[in-house]
């Protein structure tokens, strides 16, 4: 029993269990908001590594393309030239 005071003994019990349940409650409040937090993080570093994946292919494709472009848009006289004095005839 609770020391005597000028509130009755049930009010007060009633509210030492309340703030005993907030205080008990704390600490998994906390893990979940760590868990919580350390999720949203690992799934932000996924999606900027998927999204980092996708720009790299998408530039080496780019640069593919002018690579090939570039190729064939050498002026044919001079790509015969070239090979005709590399192959020595």
């Amino acid at each position: 029993m609770a020391f005597p005071t000028s509130v009755n003994s049930q009010i007060t019990d009633s509210v030492t269990q309340a703030n005993v349940k907030v205080l008990g409650d704390a600490p998994a409040i906390a893990m979940g908001n760590l868990f919580q937090a350390t999720s949203q993080a690992l799934s932000n570093a996924a999606h900027n590594a998927t999204s980092a994946q996708q720009q790299t292919a998408v530039t080496a494709q780019a640069a593919t393309t002018m690579g090939v472009a570039t190729l064939y848009a050498i002026d044919t006289a001079s790509t015969g030239k070239a090979t005709s004095s590399i192959l020595g005839s």
